[in-house]
């Protein structure tokens, strides 16, 4: 549908718009720089932006990929696609008290579609997906800078004019190579901000697509504002900062369409000027179009607050201490020096980490902290670009400073915490979309600059310099993002202070069995965060395993202390109490545990092996079924159940658990193993054999299935291969408890029938 909305007192605009091309300043003239055809810079744009993460298509996942895609049940063909529209980010429910509240179901979807079409968690095609959406958008922005920079013309056929060919190379450039962007290639789960920005950056072409010129004077398209706005809605539901092109599509349509003096029209409205009846804003459609997007934004927002609910989402003060702090003062404060660290990342992308939470950056409490002199560098250079943006006579400098400045504020403004408490002190992967302003802004200074310098090949270089620094960086970083010991070693250096750096170091080291290592870096950890009680439940683990019980069971007591509701530090706490062989409180923990967890099946696990110790074999069986039905794949569960019925002569319950457990996980080894030994007591020989020989070629490096193989020929009087399994099960643990002397009676009843035969 098209809006005819004619002006009689206007000129023909299509005149007007080639008068424009001629007599606006060109940003290309006085730059010394690469002037290709359009394709061909696309095309060098994908090329250097392939280079920069190229080195990431082979990471593991890491970080917070794992909370995001291995643990994250709605990835998982058997979880309905509805229950997407209905879950967090994390695939939490949106109602739940511990949900995050980040609804971004279409990122998830695409992580779904991902896992189905590799047939499992193989981080390769996530990787590659990534690498190329960001190539893509890198490429798109070559369009969008070409209309920032250069205006919105088009030609007499309706197509789009690039008059600023060289400077929109040179901002989708720096795009493309800014090494901030690397946690969102690199980093699976930036796949949110990648998506978010596609539909962003598609709404706003879709925005301009609208103004097309035709010989009916200036008309607008309804239908393709109205795709703007859904391609808008679209991109929230990749990441919230989706939304915020709705507001930039109207800076743009003030700015750009309708060339309106910004600081004029503020001061007629306040002076009520009559002369804003004749200003041609009804007629060019403008007020229409505003109030298009407005009841788009709005509706968008009534919608998903409807599915989210009215909770906030639940932070702790590690998250974001300054949003926890009690004075006004010291939250602004440091809400605004946040605001420098952020500036200083997009002008100065050499310190980069993976998180800038617990005590990486130290609140500022007082005036006389010299970090304020960040703020105070950082609000003169807005404040300037500001005034140049609304009260500069040139026109020209107006539109690309406010469009730059819109660009770098507006994106950036959910994670401001000026409208609501958000889960981080800093994101590298929010400044995607704001870099997009910092790159405008940089290129308008770079034709400044040009402008008065004399040599300007020397200037070009040196920016060229800084694009081919920006590659390194990027490549650099990339490598780091590949696997989390690089990644967590790489922040070590940056964050020294930052507890949650030293935790993930250790976690790293513990899984990879290096638990002396471990405890350094836990104990670190706790050091400098004394109320992480995270970091004490893991190291209290690790002294758990080696022994030193008492301390372990201080540290977890002390994170139930501080954290009543931490189920996991109960159930550990639980675990020592039982090896302390104080039963009673080691009951009152487990059931602790699963108070605040009550789906918690390792904890019903660890209760059955208590209350099994305690000979209390009923209520064992009991907690060990409920572990099975919380998780059908429990296969410790299930083992104790079949060892627990088998030590007491139920042999036909026994024989029932066993299959049932081997119908829910056939490919169990330990299964096999177990119900073997229940059919080979109950004489059911060839059933038997066939699954120890299962079991062993599952896992031929075990001597207890050899030994209790070679038992059940024994018994079947099939002696060679009873002798053959005993040495197999004796060459892989010569002090394997009884299967030693099973040998020497074989031996000894082999050599009596050989005598006899002799």
């Amino acid at each position: 549908q098209i809006c005819n909305q004619h002006n009689a007192e206007a000129p023909n605009l299509e005149k007007v718009f080639h008068r424009m091309a001629h007599t606006e300043p060109n940003l290309d003239h006085d730059i010394s720089w690469f002037l290709l055809p359009s394709y061909w810079a696309k095309l060098l744009v994908a090329l250097i932006s392939f280079l920069c993460f190229a080195n990431s298509y082979d990471g593991d996942f890491v970080f917070d990929d794992s909370e995001a895609i291995i643990n994250n049940k709605d990835l998982r063909a058997e979880t309905p696609l509805g229950d997407l529209w209905h879950h967090d980010f994390w695939g939490s429910k949106l109602s739940s008290n511990t949900s995050h509240k980040s609804y971004r179901p279409l990122t998830v979807l695409t992580f779904r579609i991902n896992y189905l079409f590799a047939g499992g968690f193989y981080p390769v095609g996530f990787h590659v997906i990534n690498i190329i959406l960001h190539c893509t958008i890198s490429v798109l922005m070559v369009d969008v800078f070409s209309i920032l920079l250069g205006g919105l013309q088009f030609s007499n056929k309706g197509r789009r004019l690039n008059l600023a060919p060289k400077t929109s190379l040179l901002a989708a450039l720096l795009f493309a190579v800014h090494p901030v962007h690397t946690e969102c290639v690199a980093g699976i789960v930036g796949r949110a901000d990648l998506l978010c920005a596609l539909f962003f950056l598609l709404s706003f072409l879709g925005y301009c697509k609208a103004f097309r010129e035709n010989k009916e004077g200036h008309n607008f398209s309804i239908f393709w504002v109205l795709v703007s706005v859904i391609l808008g809605a679209i991109a929230m539901l990749c990441k919230e900062q989706g939304i915020t092109i709705l507001g930039l599509n109207a800076v743009f349509d003030v700015i750009v369409i309708n060339k309106l003096n910004v600081l004029e029209l503020i001061q007629k409205l306040l002076h009520k000027d009559k002369s804003l009846e004749h200003a041609g804003l009804l007629r060019k459609g403008l007020l229409f179009r505003i109030t298009l997007l407005m009841s788009g934004g709005a509706s968008i927002l009534y919608i998903r607050w409807r599915i989210m609910g009215t909770g906030p989402p639940a932070f702790t003060e590690v998250d974001n201490p300054a949003s926890f702090a009690d004075s006004l003062f010291v939250r602004a404060i440091n809400y605004n020096y946040y605001y420098s660290l952020n500036a200083w990342l997009l002008l100065c992308p050499w310190w980069l980490c993976f998180d800038w939470s617990m005590g990486c950056i130290p609140l500022i409490k007082s005036v006389s902290d010299w970090r304020i002199i960040a703020l105070a560098a950082l609000w003169l250079c807005l404040i300037g670009l500001m005034c140049q943006a609304l009260c500069s006579q040139d026109s020209h400098k107006r539109r690309i400073l406010t469009l730059g400045l819109g660009f770098l504020i507006i994106p950036f403004l959910p994670a401001s915490n000026l409208f609501f408490r958000v889960g981080f002190v800093i994101a590298e992967r929010v400044i995607y979309l704001p870099s997009i302003g910092y790159c405008i802004l940089f290129t308008y200074g770079f034709s400044l600059l040009s402008k008065q310098a004399k040599k300007k090949k020397i200037l070009a270089m040196v920016v060229l310099g800084i694009l081919l620094v920006n590659v390194m960086r990027c490549a650099l970083r990339s490598s780091q993002w590949r696997s989390e010991e690089q990644l967590f070693r790489s922040a070590l250096s940056v964050c020294p202070l930052n507890a949650k750096v030293h935790y993930n170091v250790g976690k790293n080291l513990a899984d990879k069995g290096n638990q002396s290592a471990a405890i350094k870096y836990y104990r670190e950890a706790v050091r400098l965060n004394p109320k992480y009680v995270h970091a004490m439940n893991n190291l209290g683990n690790i002294l758990k395993e080696r022994n030193e019980l008492q301390e372990a069971e201080e540290l977890l007591s002390l994170a139930v202390q501080i954290q009543p509701d931490f189920a996991a530090a109960w159930m550990n706490l639980g675990i020592v109490q039982n090896s302390l062989r104080r039963f009673e409180e080691a009951e009152q923990s487990y059931w602790t545990a699963i108070k605040h967890r009550k789906k918690y099946p390792d904890c019903y696990y660890n209760l059955g092996r208590l209350y099994a110790d305690l000979n209390r074999h009923i209520d064992a069986l009991n907690a060990w079924r409920n572990a099975t039905v919380l998780k059908p794949e429990h296969s410790l569960a299930w083992n104790n159940m079949i060892i627990l019925l088998d030590n007491t002569g139920n042999l036909a319950q026994a024989e029932a658990v066993g299959r049932e457990a081997l119908g829910l996980i056939p490919n169990d080894h330990s299964l096999m193993f177990s119900l073997a030994n229940v059919l080979g007591k109950s004489q059911k020989y060839k059933e038997s054999e066939a699954l120890f020989l299962k079991a062993i070629k599952a896992n031929p490096n075990a001597a207890s299935y050899h030994g209790n193989l070679a038992v059940l020929y024994h018994r079947w009087g099939n002696l060679d291969l009873a002798k053959k399994h005993y040495e197999v099960s004796l060459k892989l643990d010569p002090m394997a408890p009884g299967t030693k002397e099973n040998y020497n009676l074989l031996r000894r009843k082999l050599e009596q029938l050989q005598r006899k035969g002799g």
